[in-house]
């Protein structure tokens, strides 16, 4: 290793090393080069967006050694980068995540950014339902862009919102983010809201034995949901016409499922939404459609 002595030198080595091992890549950044950088710029405690000029800088040995212990934990373990970094960036912001939450990477985020446009009017949205919420990365970031709201997180893992509250209290919103344990509705008063918005378990048994190593990091009970994957959506569905107000929407990712789920219920009038910068499988339904179909769930 006394060839590679700076930054440019050991993201070179190592996105050569992670080709060479055929690692996945998909919890952040999409190819080997990417990769590399970002865990290298981690380990040396410096921005992403460092400038070119320093990427000639020489490592110390401590340094050396730190990156080379990430390299060889993301090859030998198969650890998604997030969980070697400790964060993941979701609608533009930086989240603190671990092996007890699902990595963001929701196409949702695109709704989120432009404010849910042209679905709602984001100058009224007062209430905000986050179900599955695991690190919070949705409902908190559908907080920062819609200031005026007030947004309940809720999942069934106490594991998973300890890691909501410190997202919580990193953008100083325990006064408008609620943290919430139920499994689903369950727990939830009568309030009605004019967004619910999930990312829920929607994996099946077939397509779960065939994830990359990668995702078997990461929590199943945030990834499968019985054989088919709809279990958890078809609670939602059956569910949400209580909990949403009356000129409310319902979001719902549901990802490869979606096939599936438009075929169980041929008649629910399911928008699915398509996005500017890549990704499918999420639905959008209005409160007063869903109520008509909710006998046929």
């Amino acid at each position: 290793m006394q060839s590679l002595s700076t930054i440019s030198d050991f993201i070179r080595w190592g996105a050569s090393r992670f080709n060479e091992a055929g690692l996945f890549f998909g919890h952040g950044t999409d190819n080997a080069i990417d990769e590399a950088a970002a865990l290298v710029l981690y380990a040396l405690h410096l921005p992403h967006d460092l400038h070119a000029s320093w990427f000639q800088s020489r490592l110390t040995a401590e340094e050396c050694d730190c990156v080379l212990g990430l390299i060889h934990q993301r090859i030998e373990k198969r650890f998604p980068l997030p969980y070697l970094t400790g964060e993941a960036w979701f609608a533009g912001l930086r989240f603190t995540v671990n092996s007890h939450v699902l990595i963001p990477r929701s196409p949702m985020a695109e709704l989120i950014e432009g404010g849910f446009s042209p679905w709602l009017d984001a100058e009224h949205v007062g209430r905000v339902l986050d179900l599955c919420c695991g690190g919070g990365c949705i409902g908190i970031a559908t907080a920062v862009y819609l200031p005026d709201s007030q947004v309940d997180l809720v999942d069934i893992s106490t594991q998973a919102l300890a890691v909501s509250e410190e997202n919580i209290q990193e953008y100083g919103l325990s006064d408008r983010v609620h943290a919430i344990q139920s499994d689903l509705f369950n727990s939830l008063d009568s309030t009605r809201y004019d967004l619910i918005i999930s990312n829920p378990p929607y994996v099946g048994a077939e397509e779960m034995a065939g994830l990359p190593q990668e995702y078997r990091h990461e929590p199943t009970l945030a990834l499968h949901a019985e054989e088919d994957g709809l279990d958890i959506v078809k609670r939602i569905l059956r569910d949400a016409p209580q909990y949403l107000a009356p000129d409310g929407i319902l979001i719902v990712e549901v990802g490869n499922t979606a096939s599936l789920l438009q075929d169980t219920y041929p008649n629910m009038p399911f928008v699915w939404l398509d996005f500017a910068k890549g990704g499918d499988g999420v639905f959008l339904l209005r409160a007063e459609d869903l109520a008509q179909y909710t006998d046929s769930i």
